[in-house]
Formats: structure tokens, sequence, C-alpha cells
């Protein structure tokens, strides 16, 4: 039995605008645009939409869509934000961040980038995998570092979005994040 998993994907999505997670038009759109189940490991792809984190190895997870849709919308993303994400993990969020800041259906010069870290060398082969795979390389770079330390070469950020734990903010993201930006 194959899984429809557009039909899932929208299931999944009109659930959490029920629910009241969904708001924006930006943010249903992006989470309708990038297929989930391309940013699980093959042997989950059939719990690609169910509500729950999932593990991607490496004592890591993919954010369960209504923590992803929640981050999304309290960022307040906009097209053309550079943005910083802290925690790649399997690349999802980041492409969904990257569908809302740089639509594919938007012209190339008014988009915006995401810059994700990850320090967990495997997790930053299959972000690239994955995102290589969707499409998403053109509007997401990838970095192998120690998030907490930002990535000053391409600061200021719009919105730096933190998915891993830390006991406190890192004063070097705070300094990276432009004056009146959100994180």
């Amino acid at each position: 039995m194959s899984l429809d998993f557009e039909e899932l994907r929208r299931r999944r999505v009109k659930a959490l605008i029920m629910e009241g997670i969904l708001r924006s038009e930006s943010v249903i759109r992006a989470m309708l645009r990038v297929p989930r189940e391309e940013f699980v490991p093959p042997h989950l792809k059939k719990y690609a939409y169910v509500d729950s984190p999932l593990s991607i190895g490496y004592g890591q997870t993919i954010s369960a869509p209504h923590m992803v849709a929640m981050m999304c919308e309290y960022l307040e993303l906009d097209v053309g934000h550079k943005v910083l994400e802290v925690g790649t993990g399997s690349g999802y969020h980041a492409a969904v961040v990257a569908e809302i800041v740089a639509p594919s259906d938007a012209p190339k010069g008014k988009w915006g980038h995401v810059y994700t870290m990850e320090i967990v060398p495997e997790l930053v082969q299959f972000a690239m995998d994955n995102l290589r795979r969707t499409g998403y390389l053109d509007r997401i770079t990838v970095i192998h570092g120690d998030g907490s330390k930002g990535y000053a070469e391409r600061a200021p950020f719009d919105r730096i979005l933190v998915t891993a734990a830390a006991p406190d903010i890192p004063k070097p993201l705070v300094d990276q994040l432009k004056p009146g930006g959100v994180m």
C-alpha cells in the first residue's frame, strides 16, 4: 500500500490551522510545499505527518510539525530575510523557513537566505543530501560548526532560530541579530 504524502501533508496543515497554530498565509504555504517525508529516515517515512518529533539518529529529532509551525509564526518571517538557524538536524525546518524568506515563486533577486549550523557531522551530510534532493540548496547554506558561536561571516541576521537546547542565550547570537530582529 502506497501512502499519499501530499494528502497527509494537507491534512496535517488543515489540523494545525483548526488548532489555531498556523495563522499566516506564508507559513501555511511553506508547510504545504515542503515534503517532510523527505527529511526523515526511510523507515520512518510513514510517520512523517504524525504530529510528533521523530528520531533522525545521533540523539537528535526532527521537530513535530506543530513546533515548526509555531516557531515560524513567532519569527514573523518575510521574503528577503536573512536567517540563521542553530541546529540543522535533517534540514526540514530550514527548508520551511526558506520557502517563506525565498519562496520558489519569488524572483531570485528578492530572495532571502537561510544559514543553518549543525555540530554533528553526520547530520550535516544528512541535511545536505535532503536539501539537495528537494531543491533547497540554492536558498540554504549548511555549516558544520558550533551554533552557539553564531555565524559572524554573514551577520547581522534579520532572524535567528535556535532549535537546539542551551542553558542561556549565547551572547554571540545576540550580537549577530540586527537591531529590531527576532530570535
